[in-house]
């Protein structure tokens, strides 16, 4: 039994903005983790910002750039704006990042 969203029906347009989002959501889930269990706690427990000056930046860069390539994936597969606000919330709280990829991959390639 086939899903609604085979991947026969996936353009190369959606494809690569889902390789693109896909990529970013690794990348700002593992960053946000970074900076929740290494960097913040170096701050606030020994009293040593120097990972928070470097991972804080990063992390809002990199999220700034995952808030584009999610609002792209959502423009080119046309879906509502709550799945894009739900989307764009994922890279602020850890571990959702990994979670949301999953589900929009599984969905849209029918895995």
């Amino acid at each position: 039994m086939t899903s609604s969203a085979e991947p026969a029906t996936i353009t190369p347009a959606v494809r690569g903005a889902l390789t693109r989002y896909r990529v970013i959501a690794y990348v700002v889930g593992v960053m946000l983790l970074l900076l929740v269990f290494l960097a913040m706690p170096l701050k606030y427990f020994a009293d040593s910002p120097g990972a928070m000056d470097i991972i804080g930046p990063a992390h809002g860069f990199l999220y700034m750039v995952y808030l584009l390539l999610t609002f792209d994936l959502f423009r080119r597969v046309r879906w509502s704006f709550p799945r894009l606000v739900m989307m764009a919330l994922a890279g602020t709280i850890p571990f959702l990042s990994f979670y949301a990829e999953r589900k929009t991959t599984h969905e849209l390639l029918g895995r």
